[in-house]
């Protein structure tokens, strides 16, 4: 019988014939399931896990009707065109605008002044900085003294980083593009309005701080088996046959994976600032819509680091809000799960690594960006 704990512990022991005992235990629990259902779809929702699936080769060992698709798992890919177009005007208008790397190239479906992204409103004079990190930008902003805006995109993971760095004391001068949204109620909203999901790979990152227990929903809801899970490509694998086995057993319940990281409860402190800092509101998520009580906004006391506050924008509500992709892109059909990178007509066409025209195609976490850098594999 298949130990998932065994399993994990020899992990990272280099052990090929437990790789080769995994897959060959997934065939078997895979007969098992086929006298049920003829296919299975599993989700993951972490970008990180797609790239290990694609970049390893996964998809190679899973028999014919089982599958593994992507979620809405890449905060850049789902970071409305709205907030990059304010990044965009802040920076050209000589507000330094801190980004990470992996959004300098994010494309908004309006122009601004003739810049469609921040790389684009550097090459035109805006003012804009490539971060390695907040720390980083704040004493920047500090030393500089100039009116400044942190590009602040990044689902639970990083919004510790963020709650933490505001109760501290920060220069006047500094502001945020809040763009934080919460993995859980997209899930549920994949789940829920496009269904077919039979298993999720829920995101171990963001699990260790949320907690193993923030997935629960899925098994008691939706009746779906859900295992938090490691990045490693074992770990991945051992998280498909332990989806198998309890469909096989039919049975739904939440099993974390990647124990070596998360706990059941998450990171209690982490989650205390981030609520001690943050309101959770309904959010709009590109490609896909507004979805209830899945973003974070700065709390009322707060309000004077909030850059839409500060500089007089107004969030987008569900009436103003369009799925904001540009013609032709397929992203919120990827993201979804409906298709797969190689099925939108633009993919390494019009819409490469290097000039990404959808937002899918920017970020290392995005499907399409790692179908096209690792897909071949």
């Amino acid at each position: 019988m298949f130990d998932l704990k065994v399993a994990t512990d020899k992990l990272f022991r280099g052990n090929r014939d437990l790789a080769s005992n995994v897959v060959k235990i997934l065939e078997v629990l895979w007969g098992k399931v086929r006298k049920k259902i003829d296919k299975v779809k599993i989700m993951n929702f972490c970008g990180t896990h797609e790239w290990t699936t694609t970049h390893h080769g996964l998809r190679s060992l899973l028999p014919e009707g089982l599958e593994l698709v992507a979620g809405p798992g890449c905060p850049v890919c789902i970071t409305p065109s709205y907030y990059v177009e304010v990044a965009i005007k802040l920076a050209l208008e000589n507000v330094k605008v801190y980004t990470y790397g992996d959004a300098y190239k994010l494309p908004a479906v309006k122009k601004v002044d003739g810049a469609k992204s921040l790389a684009e409103a550097k090459s035109l004079g805006g003012n804009v900085s490539v971060v390695y990190s907040l720390l980083d930008a704040v004493k920047d902003a500090r030393e500089s003294k100039r009116e400044s805006a942190f590009f602040a995109i990044g689902f639970e993971t990083t919004y510790p980083i963020y709650a933490s760095t505001i109760l501290k004391n920060l220069p006047e001068n500094f502001t945020f593009i809040i763009c934080g949204r919460l993995t859980p109620p997209a899930a549920e909203y994949v789940v829920k309005n496009v269904g077919g999901i039979d298993g999720v790979i829920a995101p171990g990152h963001v699990s260790t701080i949320i907690g193993g227990k923030s997935w629960k929903f899925l098994a008691e809801n939706y009746n779906i088996p859900t295992v938090v899970s490691g990045f490693e490509p074992m770990d991945v694998l051992i998280s498909v046959v332990e989806i198998l086995r309890q469909i096989s057993e039919s049975r739904a319940e939440v099993v974390i994976e990647y124990t070596r990281a998360v706990s059941w409860e998450g990171n209690v402190l982490a989650k205390k600032m981030i609520l001690d800092v943050f309101d959770v509101c309904d959010a709009t998520w590109r490609g896909i819509g507004l979805i209830p009580s899945s973003g974070y906004r700065l709390k009322e006391k707060y309000m004077n680091l909030d850059a839409f506050n500060v500089y007089g924008f107004k969030e987008p509500n569900s009436k103003e809000w369009s799925s904001d992709l540009l013609p032709g892109c397929r992203c919120g059909e990827v993201i979804l799960g409906k298709i797969k990178p190689i099925d939108c007509p633009l993919f390494l066409k019009k819409c490469t690594p290097s000039a990404p025209y959808g937002p899918c195609m920017v970020s290392l976490e995005g499907t399409c960006s790692i179908w096209a850098r690792f897909g071949r594999r």
